[in-house]
C-alpha cells in the first residue's frame, strides 16, 4: 500500500524556514503551503520555493488555512498569537505544531485544551531543547533507575544581547519582545527537566532580578534581567529554573540530583555529561565519577538521523516526533496538557514575582472542574494596538523606558529600515 504523504503548512518562514526544509526531507511529509506577509522572510526559503514550485505561497492566514492544501500546520508566528491561530486551524480539522509555548493567559490554556478535545485534532509543542544530545543522554540514564527518585533539578537558559541587537529583534514600541516577561520564556530551561524526569508541575513561586540599566537604549518594558522560578513537581521534587536570563555569558545548563547520584551537562558544551554517584551505591559497571559523551540514541542509525539540523539536532527530533504523532498516533511528551501547564507556570510566576514570591498551584488541565476556575481569566501582559495591557509585564509594575531610551531605539530601527514613518 502506498504511504500517505502528510501535507504540511508553515506559518511564519523566518523561524519556520528551517522546519520547512526538515519536513520536506522527512519521509512521509511534504510542505505544500507557506504563509508570511514579510517578503524578506520569504527570501530566506527561496531555494526551497524555487525547487518546489507546487508549494503555494500566501500572505493571509485565513486564505492559507482555508486552502485545503494541508493536513497539519506549524505555527511560527509571533509568540503572543499562537492560541487564536491554533484554534482556527483545529476547527478546520488541521493538526497543529506550535513553535512557542502557546498560551498568554489562563483562559487561553483552557480554550486550547477544550479545542483539542472537541475537534480530535492533534496538538504538540515544538520545544526543541529537551532534544539536545546531553538531555537525551541524561533521560536514558535517569530511566535506568540508577539515580533513584529525582529530588532537585536545575535548568538555566541564558541569552544576553546588546541594546542594539535587542532593538533589531524588537522593532516598534508595541513589538511583543518589548513586553515579554522573563518568566514567559521558560520552556528552554523547564522543558528539559520535565522531559528527563517525566515529572509534572504542581506549583510555582518566583522572584525576579530587577536590573533595568542593562536594557537602557531600548523600548523594552521589562526591567528584569531574569525570572528565578522554584517549581514543585507532583512527586514532591523541586526544580529551580530561569526564564530567559540575560546575565553575562550565553549558554544552557541542566542538572538532575537524585537519591543515589546526580548528573549535569558540562558547562559550555551540550556534548558531554558528568555523572556522579554516592560512593556506597555505585551501580555495577559504573564508576563513582565519570564524564560521558552525549548521544541522542544508543542505536547508531538513529544517532545519525538529525545530521546538521538546528538547535543541536533538536529541530529534527521535533519534526520527527510530530510526524510519529500525526501518522502513527504515538503520543508526544509535549502534548497539549503539558504544553499549557508550562504556559500557566509562566503566567502565574509573573504574578508571583509581583506579589512577593507568593506560591501558585498549577491547575490540572485534564480536569474540567479545575479548568472552569480559570476559563475567564484573560489578564495578559501584552498590549493592544493602543499600548494598553491588562497586567504588568515586569516584576516592578511602574517600570517603563525613558524618552531617551525610546529615541535611541527608534534611531536604530530607522537606520536598519525596520520602522518607517
Amino acid at each position: 500500500m502506498e504511504q500517505k504523504i502528510m501535507r504540511i503548512g508553515i506559518l511564519g518562514t523566518l523561524r519556520g524556514g528551517g522546519y520547512a526544509n526538515l519536513f520536506n526531507d522527512l519521509p512521509g511529509s511534504k510542505v505544500t503551503a507557506v504563509c508570511d506577509n514579510n517578503p524578506r522572510s520569504l527570501e530566506g526559503i527561496r531555494d526551497l520555493l524555487d525547487a518546489n514550485p507546487d508549494i503555494a505561497v500566501y500572505d493571509n492566514f485565513d486564505e492559507f488555512i482555508e486552502s485545503g492544501r494541508m493536513d497539519a500546520v506549524m505555527l511560527c508566528n509571533y509568540f503572543c498569537e499562537h492560541v487564536p491561530f491554533a484554534v482556527k486551524a483545529m476547527e478546520r480539522g488541521i493538526h497543529v505544531l506550535s513553535e512557542c509555548t502557546p498560551a498568554l493567559t489562563m483562559a487561553e490554556c483552557v480554550e486550547l485544551c477544550r479545542t483539542v478535545e472537541k475537534t480530535g485534532c492533534k496538538y504538540m509543542l515544538a520545544e526543541n531543547y529537551p532534544f539536545f544530545a546531553c538531555n537525551m543522554e541524561m533521560k536514558r540514564r535517569f530511566e535506568t533507575g540508577n539515580f533513584g527518585k529525582a529530588l532537585y533539578c536545575e535548568g538555566e537558559y541564558n541569552h544576553p544581547v546588546t541594546p542594539h541587537d535587542k532593538n533589531m529583534l524588537a522593532p516598534g514600541r508595541l513589538h511583543w519582545r518589548n513586553w515579554l516577561p522573563r518568566s514567559y520564556y521558560l520552556t528552554h530551561a523547564l522543558a528539559p527537566i520535565l522531559y528527563i524526569t517525566g515529572n509534572s508541575l504542581k506549583a510555582v513561586n518566583c522572584k525576579c532580578v530587577f536590573a533595568p540599566d542593562t536594557l537602557r537604549g531600548t523600548a523594552c518594558q521589562v526591567g528584569d534581567m531574569a525570572a528565578i522560578m522554584l517549581c514543585e513537581m507532583e512527586d514532591g521534587s523541586l526544580a529551580r529554573v530561569t526564564g530567559c536570563a540575560a546575565w553575562g555569558g550565553h549558554g544552557n545548563w541542566y542538572r538532575i540530583c537524585g537519591e543515589k547520584g546526580s548528573m549535569e551537562n558540562i558547562r559550555g558544551t551540550l556534548e558531554e555529561v558528568r555523572v556522579q554517584y554516592n560512593p556506597w551505591n555505585v551501580p555495577e559497571g559504573e564508576t563513582e565519577v565519570a564524564i560521558h559523551p552525549a548521544r541522542w540514541y544508543e542505536d547508531e542509525e538513529m544517532n545519525k538521523m538529525p545530521g546538521d539540523a538546528g538547535h543541536g539536532g533538536g529541530d529534527f527530533w521535533v519534526a520527527y516526533h510530530f510526524m510519529k504523532y500525526v501518522t502513527e498516533g504515538v503520543e508526544p511528551f509535549f502534548n497539549v496538557y503539558r504544553s499549557v501547564s508550562m504556559s500557566a507556570t509562566a503566567v502565574l510566576a509573573l504574578r508571583s514575582s509581583q506579589e512577593g514570591g507568593k506560591e501558585y498551584k498549577i491547575p490540572d488541565f485534564t480536569s474540567e472542574e479545575e479548568r472552569k476556575i480559570w476559563e475567564n481569566d484573560t489578564e495578559s501582559p501584552f498590549p493592544d494596538e493602543n499600548g494598553n495591557a491588562t497586567m504588568p509585564c515586569c516584576s516592578h509594575p511602574d517600570f517603563s523606558p525613558g524618552e531617551e531610551d525610546y529615541r535611541n531605539a527608534e534611531k536604530d530601527w530607522q537606520e536598519a529600515g525596520l520602522i518607517t514613518e
